[in-house]
């Protein structure tokens, strides 16, 4: 296999941002991935998630964890360059996977991504992280995934939502996200179109969402690859949901994410 470099100036923009675009990198995944997605849907795992359509609409649907029971999931992690350029990304030794996640919004599927850090929901702490979206059907800039530029930097945890704008976890005593869509001359809002075998990588601690799918005819299939650098510890965040769940895993607080749900990808050799 081979590793492709990440230019400097991405990432650069990747350190300046928490967001950056991936052109052409996982064109050879594609069908991969796509056979995955409809294996999943197919069979999905215990912690789905569809979310119906406004008006008889497509579903939304979401599922993680199922890397280990979906062959084509397993293949793309441990094959394909993306933890290789996860690590060039982060600057660190080590990637380690932390999970998948299939996000497929069928056409009009009247369900938008809400405006949301992942790092909240997460059991981690640190700052060596990424997640790698990539779509499998192309993706317009107004049905894009977007990013407020630098918010990685704000030093802020937001309150964590479903994806219904329900809390995940009431009386958390965490910040609300600002209203973006509402103010958005006041924040730097980046985004791209996009197509299959293309990425955005970004940063846990990133802000993020995006609109509804309200096409009539076209899907929009992405799958997301979670990584852990360095820094990367277990958290466990008392009285709290986190997503996913990671019920058996039975690591301290504070750990090195050390186990066979998280195992190492790449690791620098020289």
């Amino acid at each position: 296999m081979i590793k492709p470099t990440v230019p400097a100036e991405t990432i650069a923009a990747f350190e300046r941002d928490g967001a950056v675009a991936l052109r052409g990198y996982f064109s050879d995944w594609v069908e991969v991935l796509r056979a995955g997605i409809a294996r999943n849907m197919a069979e999905p795992g215990a912690d789905v998630k569809i979310y119906k359509g406004k008006d008889g609409g497509g579903r939304f649907f979401g599922d993680y964890c199922n890397w280990d029971r979906i062959p084509e999931y397993k293949d793309f992690i441990f094959n394909s360059p993306a933890a290789a350029m996860g690590r060039q990304l982060m600057g660190t030794k080590t990637a380690r996977l932390f999970h998948e996640h299939v996000l497929v919004k069928e056409a009009s599927a009247g369900v938008a991504t809400p405006w949301h850090q992942d790092q909240p929901y997460y059991c981690v702490d640190g700052n060596d992280t990424v997640s790698l979206w990539i779509p499998l059907d192309p993706v317009p800039r107004d049905r894009t995934l977007e990013f407020v530029a630098g918010s990685h930097k704000w030093g802020k945890y937001f309150r964590p939502e479903r994806f219904d704008k329900t809390p995940l976890n009431e009386n958390d005593g965490l910040e609300e996200v600002p209203d973006i869509n509402g103010n958005r001359d006041s924040f730097n809002v980046i985004g791209w179109a996009l197509e299959p075998g293309d990425a955005v990588a970004f940063n846990y601690k990133t802000l993020h969402g995006a609109p509804a799918n309200n096409s009539a005819s076209q899907q929009r299939r992405a799958f997301s690859l979670r990584l852990l650098g360095d820094d990367a510890r277990f958290a466990r965040r008392e009285g709290v949901k986190t997503s996913p769940p990671f019920r058996g895993v039975t690591l301290a607080h504070g750990a090195v994410m050390d186990g066979p749900e998280f195992p190492v990808l790449v690791e620098e050799t020289n």
